[in-house]
C-alpha cells in the first residue's frame, strides 16, 4: 500500500492494548498505531488527529456506560470504522454492537491468528463477527425495502462494488477517502443484513439492479 493505515487501539488493560497492537503489526506492517485507555484520551485524540481508519474500542471503558461511546463515535464521526472488543461474548451484545453501526465484534478470547484474520478483513473493508452471529438474526425485511433504506452514495457505493471495485478505485472515483468508503460499506452490509460484499452484489441483483 502507498500510505499505511492509521488505528487506534482504545482499551484500559494494558495487556489486551499489547495484544491487539501485535494483532494489528502482524496483519499490516504499515500501520501507524496510537492507544489510548479512557474515553476522554480517545475524543481528545480524535479531535487532535483528524482522519482515522480503524478504532478498536473495547466495550467497557472509563467514561462510557454500555454502548454509548459507540453511539457517540457514530454520531460524531460517522465515517471513522469502529470494531468492539470485549470480553463478553453473548450474542445480544454482539446484535447490539451490530445496531449501533459497530464493522466488526472481536472477543477477547479470539486466538492470535483468528484476531489477525479478522483484522484483515476489516481492513479491507469488510465487516467481521464471530461464527454464528449473522445480521440476518437482525431481521428478515424486504430486500427491496432495505435497498430503498440506502442513501444515494451508499447505493453508487454498491453499484460500484457490483462492478468489481477496490475500495481505492471507488474513492478514487467518488472523489472521497478510503476510510469514508469504508463506512459507506459498512452501513450497507448493515442495512442489508448481510455479512460480505459477495451477499450485498447478491442482494443488489435480486432486484435487477445488477
Amino acid at each position: 500500500m502507498d500510505t499505511g493505515y492509521r488505528i487506534i487501539i482504545a482499551d484500559d488493560h494494558p495487556l489486551f492494548r499489547n495484544a491487539l497492537h501485535l494483532a494489528v503489526s502482524q496483519a499490516i506492517n504499515n500501520a501507524e498505531l496510537q492507544e489510548v485507555d479512557s474515553i476522554a484520551q480517545l475524543m481528545q485524540l480524535l479531535a487532535e488527529q483528524g482522519e482515522v481508519d480503524l478504532l478498536l474500542l473495547d466495550l467497557k471503558m472509563p467514561g462510557a456506560s454500555g454502548f454509548s461511546a459507540l453511539a457517540s463515535l457514530r454520531h460524531l464521526y460517522p465515517d471513522l470504522a469502529v470494531v468492539m472488543v470485549s470480553a463478553t461474548e453473548e450474542a445480544a451484545v454482539v446484535m447490539q454492537a451490530m445496531h449501533f453501526g459497530a464493522m466488526g465484534f472481536i472477543p477477547k478470547s479470539t486466538p492470535l491468528p483468528m484476531l489477525v484474520s479478522a483484522l484483515d478483513a476489516i481492513l479491507a473493508g469488510d465487516t467481521w463477527f464471530p461464527q454464528g452471529i449473522s445480521l440476518e438474526q437482525a431481521g428478515a425485511d424486504n430486500i427491496a425495502e432495505r435497498l430503498a433504506s440506502l442513501t444515494p452514495q451508499q447505493f453508487k457505493v454498491l453499484t460500484m462494488l457490483s462492478e468489481g471495485k477496490l475500495n481505492k478505485q471507488i474513492a478514487y472515483e467518488l472523489a472521497v477517502s478510503e476510510a469514508t468508503v469504508k463506512a459507506h460499506v459498512t452501513a450497507i452490509f448493515r442495512k442489508l443484513n448481510v455479512k460480505n460484499r459477495t451477499q450485498a452484489v447478491i442482494a443488489l441483483s435480486q432486484t435487477g439492479e445488477a
